[in-house]
């Protein structure tokens, strides 16, 4: 953007440039997680981006901040699992550690939520196909209904005195 002379004017505090965008994602999302620098440096490496533990210091906090190179940046989304809109997307104001954490909470549990219930539809079908079972065996007559209805007492009160509440 150019000012009325034709000069280039720099980006001011109030407009930040894209890399400071970077910068504080890459801030906000090593805190989010509870990483150190050094983690987050360890991280990347793992991934096959190297960056150290100074240079990610110099990117979040520098003055100048350093620049992040494009292998830099695909590390990053990598490690953090976000796309490179993402990354260069204005960071989120009210997305601190505190409440990073409790959305990633949320999407933990529920998605432990439905794996219960998974699996309790499973245990459902499973119990459904034995009651049937259980029940051809009682329609032979009344002494194996009897007999079926005092196993099942026994056995649930044996249950019941090894599994107390």
């Amino acid at each position: 953007m150019s000012s009325k002379d034709g000069t280039a004017r720099a980006a001011g505090p109030d407009r930040p440039v894209p890399e400071d965008y970077v910068a504080d994602r890459i801030k906000q999302e090593r805190e989010a997680r509870g990483w150190s620098t050094v983690a987050l440096a360890e991280k990347m490496a793992e991934v096959g981006h190297p960056v150290n533990q100074a240079a990610i210091w110099r990117i979040e906090s520098g003055k100048p901040r350093r620049r992040v190179n494009l292998d830099e940046a695909l590390g990053f989304c990598q490690v953090f699992g976000l796309t490179m809109d993402e990354l260069t997307a204005p960071p989120m104001k009210h997305a601190d550690p505190v409440v990073r954490g409790l959305v990633r909470e949320r999407i933990s549990k529920r998605a432990a939520l439905a794996r219960v219930q998974r699996d309790a539809q499973i245990l459902e079908r499973e119990l459904d196909h034995i009651e049937f079972e259980l029940k051809h065996f009682a329609s032979y007559g009344d002494e194996q209904k009897a007999e079926l209805e005092q196993l099942v007492r026994r056995e649930e009160d044996a249950w019941k005195r090894q599994h107390p509440e």
